[in-house]
């Protein structure tokens, strides 16, 4: 039962922690590029990544049960000892995390209180790109490490900021007029584009090449339930938004966009559970159970301490304006 809810936890921080993140990116993307969708999406993206803080201490239940997730902590001899000695080793895993995660929760922490200069924005997006190629392998491909792929780190930060993009629609903020609905969508469409572009690819690269290990990670998701998982994602957080914004009336519809961001939430929900539940076989099913009640119980927490970190960071950022006379 205990490791059942350890994988539950872990697909629910995953799924959960994809809108901080990816807010996150997308503040400091504006803060490099400005532009009035920024301005607009604002009030729905500073919270989110106000929680990113909250997040770095849910992974404690990850961090804690590593044998249970991964099976190169239970047992190294799975994996080539060079790859056990120098990477998949549980204290370079945390170190690897507690980077990742401080890191990404100092950036946050400066975009709201406004101390993120275009530059500190631009490092931080450099510190980005690094940590996510790292803890993209870490927290979801090693969970059969024998399956690797190139391109998966930018898929999952692909997934991050079409989370936080979906979240902005679901919110609708108070300055999604019109016009900015409209690029709130155009931004949507780009995003959902790579997602599906950077999925396929893989799969494609993988079953045309014949490889043998890459065959087997997708064979275990193409078969049983899980095909109707992946048809589900797919459905949902690809084909139904896609299809939805190339009418213009929807791109201008602010309640529009809030359906179209509740598909695209449940899309990459159901798509980032279908990358780590199979893993688990016989366990996946409990899993998933104790994942919809986790991801649950963070989405209850996560608001009031969103806005309050919010609130105490704007009133700091209110004390450090200039005032004039």
């Amino acid at each position: 039962m205990m490791a059942n809810l350890a994988r539950g936890w872990l697909v629910a921080w995953l799924v959960w922690s994809a809108v901080p993140v990816g807010s996150l990116v997308l503040m400091l993307i504006h803060r490099v590029t400005g532009g009035r969708w920024g301005e607009a999406l604002a009030p729905a993206l500073r919270p989110a990544a106000g929680l990113i803080p909250l997040a770095a201490l849910a992974f404690l239940g990850v961090a804690l049960s590593l044998p249970a997730l991964y099976p190169w902590a239970a047992d190294p001899g799975t994996v080539k000892p060079g790859v056990a000695e120098l990477y998949l080793d549980p204290a370079l895993f945390d170190l690897r995390a507690a980077v990742t995660l401080v890191g990404w929760s100092v950036l946050a922490l400066l975009c709201l209180a406004g101390r993120c200069s275009p530059l500190a924005a631009a490092l931080g997006l450099s510190f980005y790109g690094l940590t996510i190629s790292l803890v993209a392998v870490d927290w979801i491909l090693s969970v059969e490490p024998h399956f690797t792929s190139s391109a998966f780190a930018a898929n999952v930060a692909f997934h991050q900021i079409l989370a936080a993009l979906a979240w902005a629609a679901l919110a609708s903020p108070p300055g999604l007029d019109a016009e900015r609905a409209a690029d709130l969508a155009g931004l949507i469409l780009a995003t959902l584009l790579g997602v599906l572009y950077l999925s396929l690819m893989s799969y494609i690269v993988a079953w045309y090449g014949d490889l043998p290990e890459k065959s087997v990670w997708y064979l275990r998701r193409g078969t049983g339930p899980w095909i109707a998982v992946l048809l589900a994602a797919l459905a949902a957080g690809g084909l139904l938004p896609f299809a939805a914004l190339l009418f213009g009336r929807i791109r201008r519809s602010v309640a529009s966009l809030r359906v179209v961001g509740l598909l695209t939430l449940i899309g990459v929900a159901l798509h980032l559970a279908w990358y780590v539940l199979p893993a688990y076989e016989a366990g996946a099913g409990p899993a998933a159970a104790w994942a919809a009640l986790c991801a649950a119980l963070l989405a209850l927490l996560s608001a009031p301490v969103g806005r309050q970190i919010t609130r105490r960071l704007a009133r700091i950022r209110a004390a450090g304006r200039p005032r004039h006379t």
